[in-house]
């Protein structure tokens, strides 16, 4: 090439939900062993089946002949009028506290179906968020945090992300005076982010939380990005409550989908919900300059788009939701007796989302004897072939990737190493979606026992 073609920041994006994947496949095919998949948040290829009604529903989408063309760039009018009035619906209930006390505090302006904008799917969405920000504007992000959040901003900015951490000894919730503190010390914050129910720590924001995260918003003339991907997968004891109960005047923004939920992950579908444009000339600038960058792709996938008000507006839904909720929290018991007792790890107990993490206490972590290969491996060409990723991966050294490495190759079970969520914590993060029993309390065992080894041989 006469000149480069890379963008200068193209190095910096890693997603290591999916990196691991690649090496996944390779030892499935090149030594035959099978992998299970405990590293990507997909319901239906961990066995769930989508209920027979939802199904007919988007059959029947399917013979409608708009449901193969474009649609207007925001999205479908009639689900967007949807959505807009489940938000003007929520806005409207009561906010209880942890102390079942009504909290004070105002819900988000009146939504019109203009404020709700249609991606295909919120990694989309996301991106559209940090690439239309002003190059010097940072967000702040929670750490451990989703990927997608930590490489959009890595991008966007060319810069490591500026991250408050999430206490795991306080079930993961934030420190909000040191959140307050990093705003303080960094001008070039104008937006917070916050998920809730987090990705991948399972933790729930209780109301008084995301009200005291606002306030902070507000006093420093800042914006809010709620990550609300999980909120309908809420089964802890602690209470929430949605972004747009609690938010009042201040400047703020939604993310939704379907593909949790429902769950369709395929559709790749999801929305954001835009609260109170017309407080603040600049937000409202921005959001313009998201609308026209969503112009140049036409619009998002009409399919899905077209099934959401059937689907989530059938009676049948809050039984659907109602009945996830109720399995996921009797499977995350089900890790929590697994990784009882186990000297050297500490197992945090999800309130909501499909995921759990496991701590290592890094007083058994010592540097050079981490770098020992934990587990037999029998075959000498895929422990060299483990060696050699291990050696060029990032963060190489970092005892959590070894980890799960080793464990992929040792037992083909594929976790995600915590590190790769944008946190110096380590440990790892499973799912709660196996379908068959047995098969789910074998794989939470094994992860158990094997933890505890690689803890042992530190």
């Amino acid at each position: 090439m006469r000149r480069s073609i890379v963008h200068p920041h193209a190095g910096k994006i890693h997603y290591e939900i999916r990196d691991i994947v690649a090496v996944a496949k390779t030892i499935e095919s090149r030594w035959h062993i099978p992998i299970i998949w405990e590293n990507i948040g997909d319901p239906v290829k961990k066995g769930e089946s989508v209920p027979e009604w939802i199904r007919s529903i988007v059959a029947e989408k399917t013979r409608e002949n708009c449901s193969y063309a474009y649609s207007e760039t925001e999205g479908i009018g009639e689900s967007r009028e949807f959505i807009a009035a489940q938000v003007n619906q929520r806005r409207n209930q009561v906010v209880q506290g942890t102390n079942g006390n009504t909290l004070p505090g105002a819900p988000c302006s009146h939504l019109e179906q203009e404020d709700i904008i249609f991606f295909n799917g919120l990694g989309d969405a996301i991106g559209k968020l940090y690439q239309l920000l002003d190059p010097a504007s940072r967000i702040l992000i929670p750490s451990p945090c989703y990927p997608a959040h930590a490489g959009a901003e890595t991008f966007h900015s060319g810069k490591p992300p500026i991250t408050y951490p999430l206490d795991p000894l306080r079930n993961w919730e934030p420190d909000l005076n040191q959140l307050e503190q990093l705003v303080e010390m960094n001008p070039d914050i104008v937006g917070i982010v916050y998920i809730n129910p987090g990705n991948p720590t399972g933790t729930v924001y209780t109301p008084e939380t995301i009200s005291h995260i606002v306030e902070i918003v507000r006093r420093h003339g800042l914006f809010i990005i709620a990550d609300e991907t999980y909120l309908n997968i809420h089964f802890g004891p602690s209470p929430t409550a949605s972004l747009a109960q609690v938010i009042g005047d201040v400047p703020g923004i939604a993310l939704r989908s379907i593909s949790k939920e429902i769950p369709w992950p395929g559709a790749r579908c999801g929305w954001i919900e835009v609260y109170n444009k017309a407080t603040n000339r600049e937000f409202a600038l921005y959001i313009e300059g998201i609308a026209a960058a969503k112009r140049l792709e036409v619009c998002a996938t009409s399919l899905p788009q077209l099934c959401i008000p059937a689907i989530m507006g059938n009676p049948q839904y809050s039984a659907h939701l109602e009945k996830r909720k109720a399995q996921f929290a009797q499977r995350a018991q089900e890790a929590r007796e697994a990784f009882r007792g186990k000297e050297g790890l500490t197992f945090i107990m999800p309130e909501g989302a499909f995921y759990a993490t496991v701590l290592f206490d890094t007083d058994f972590l010592a540097e050079e004897r981490s770098k020992k290969r934990p587990f037999s491996i029998e075959t000498a060409s895929l422990a060299s072939y483990i060696e050699s990723i291990i050696e060029h991966a990032t963060h190489p050294s970092a005892p959590d990737k070894r980890f799960a490495y080793w464990l992929l190759a040792s037992t083909g079970i594929c976790v995600v190493p915590l590190s790769g969520f944008a946190t110096e914590f380590q440990g790892f993060r499973f799912t709660l979606l196996e379908q068959d029993d047995r098969k789910r309390q074998a794989i939470f065992a094994t992860l158990a026992e094997r933890a505890q080894r690689y803890m042992e041989e530190n």
